[in-house]
């Protein structure tokens, strides 16, 4: 009988419980069907450290190599190194990762040469009708020649280009806790940093995908507890907060205070345009206003899109785009193949900070303007009901703008707020900015009464 994959097969990656979901033999169909549609004579394969990852990466080089296509194995790594492994080799990659998922789950980030994103439009729903077929029909016929599987080092690499893209050389020496979550930041960052004018306080960072001190997902605030707390205790100049796989970074400021990824967004913006004048930045649609305004006052060209990483990397290949940032926390740079790097996002706040004398509360106020409520998820019966009841109530007002990019964003003078449906879960998800905390907050109970009524 056919796999069923709908429950595995994302949006952009390969995403399941080990083994009830997926299992080695899957994943073994899953590098067969990967240098097929991808059309590869040779791939890069890395894993983070989930008890499960080393069986799943070395059954997709098994099904690679079958159908003759070279293999180089990175081993352990975080998710921007093996982005890195994929560009600067110029092969195909993959990343088996479940990034901040619970310590059962596992998963596949698949990528183009050069780090280019495969999702479902570019070859993962190709890829899942090839698994189902041949888990009914049996293997592929193998090439007469089987590819050969080396592995191959490139920590050191990665960390230098990191370090060739951010002048830290001249900077005030700083202390900085990093909390790696028992995640590859416990891999990557001892590495990047050594040997730089800083204190690193490190918290959890022995490698363990069973997460025995809190989930890997930073943008949770219970996650963060430990940290900040170690940060006002450490007297610290700022934290760093590392997810699972080490892609996305959080920043906290040395009161323990969260940075949001909008100011640190605002923050490297800035800094890329010093570089590029003229650029073009790229936000998704629930980022701060602060975003497009300081990307403006720096010269630059402000775009607009689509949350996810596929609609923000396209449209930087699209662009020219020097930069994007996502509210998640993911940092998207040109200079690392348009692929998203948390650490370079993390070199480029420890260097703004390290280039003046304030502290780094003071640094980012500049770029956080606004009050924001966060994301407020609410579980409803009927997605498409709740938004048409919303759209109904504000459509007609005075000085209101109204679009459909993404779910329904709903602009005024003094305010916006975004309410979209996830792909995944009976949920509605709302962000609300407003120039004050009272107008954020009347606004978000009237919508919340719509929506959960």
């Amino acid at each position: 009988m056919a796999a069923d994959l709908s429950q595995i097969v994302k949006a952009y990656d390969v995403r399941g419980v080990v083994p009830d979901q997926w299992d080695e033999t899957l994943a073994e169909l899953f590098g067969a069907a990967f240098v097929r549609v991808v059309d590869a004579d040779a791939i890069v394969i890395g894993h983070d450290m989930r008890p499960s990852s080393p069986g799943l990466a070395a059954a997709f080089a098994r099904g690679a190599a079958r159908l003759g296509a070279d293999v180089t194995m990175i081993g352990l790594c975080s998710t921007d190194q093996l982005y890195f492994a994929s560009g600067r080799l110029n092969l195909p990659g993959a990343m088996f990762t479940a990034s901040h998922n619970p310590a059962q789950y596992n998963g596949i980030k698949m990528c183009r040469a050069g780090a280019a994103p495969v999702g479902q439009d570019t070859g993962l729903s190709d890829i899942r009708e090839l698994v189902e077929r041949w888990s009914e029909e049996g293997a592929p016929e193998p090439a007469a020649k089987p590819g050969a599987v080396t592995e191959r080092e490139t920590l050191e690499d990665y960390a230098a280009h990191l370090l060739s893209l951010v002048d830290l050389a001249a900077i005030r020496p700083l202390k900085v806790v990093v909390d790696a979550g028992n995640g590859m930041g416990g891999h990557t960052v001892p590495t990047v940093l050594d040997g730089l004018p800083l204190t690193v306080v490190p918290m959890y960072f022995e490698l363990d995908g069973t997460f025995p001190n809190h989930e890997a997902n930073p943008l949770d605030p219970k996650n963060i507890v430990d940290l900040q707390a170690r940060v006002r205790a450490e007297g610290a100049d700022l934290g760093l907060a590392f997810d699972g796989d080490a892609d996305r970074c959080f920043v906290v400021d040395e009161r323990g205070e969260p940075v949001s990824p909008s100011a640190i967004t605002a923050l490297v913006a800035a800094r890329e345009l010093a570089k590029n004048p003229g650029g073009t930045v790229i936000h998704n649609l629930i980022t701060s206003w602060s975003v497009p305004e300081v990307v403006r006052e720096n010269g630059g060209t402000p775009v607009r899109t689509r949350v996810g990483h596929s609609f923000i990397k396209e449209e930087m290949a699209k662009t020219g785009a020097i930069f994007g940032g996502e509210h998640s926390a993911h940092y998207y740079f040109k200079d690392f193949w348009n692929a998203d790097t948390g650490m370079l996002a993390a070199l480029h706040v420890l260097a703004a900070l390290g280039g003046q004398d304030g502290p780094l509360s003071g640094l980012v106020a500049a770029y956080d303007r606004y009050v924001s409520s966060g994301e407020i998820n609410s579980t409803v019966a009927d997605q498409t009901a709740r938004l048409a009841a919303v759209k109904a109530a504000f459509a007609g007002r005075e000085g209101v703008t109204l679009d459909e990019l993404d779910g329904l964003t709903i602009t005024s003078a003094d305010w916006w707020f975004n309410l979209r449906a996830s792909n995944t879960e009976p949920l509605l998800r709302l962000n609300i900015e407003a120039r004050d905390t009272e107008g954020m907050q009347t606004l978000r109970d009237e919508v919340l009464a719509l929506v959960r009524a």
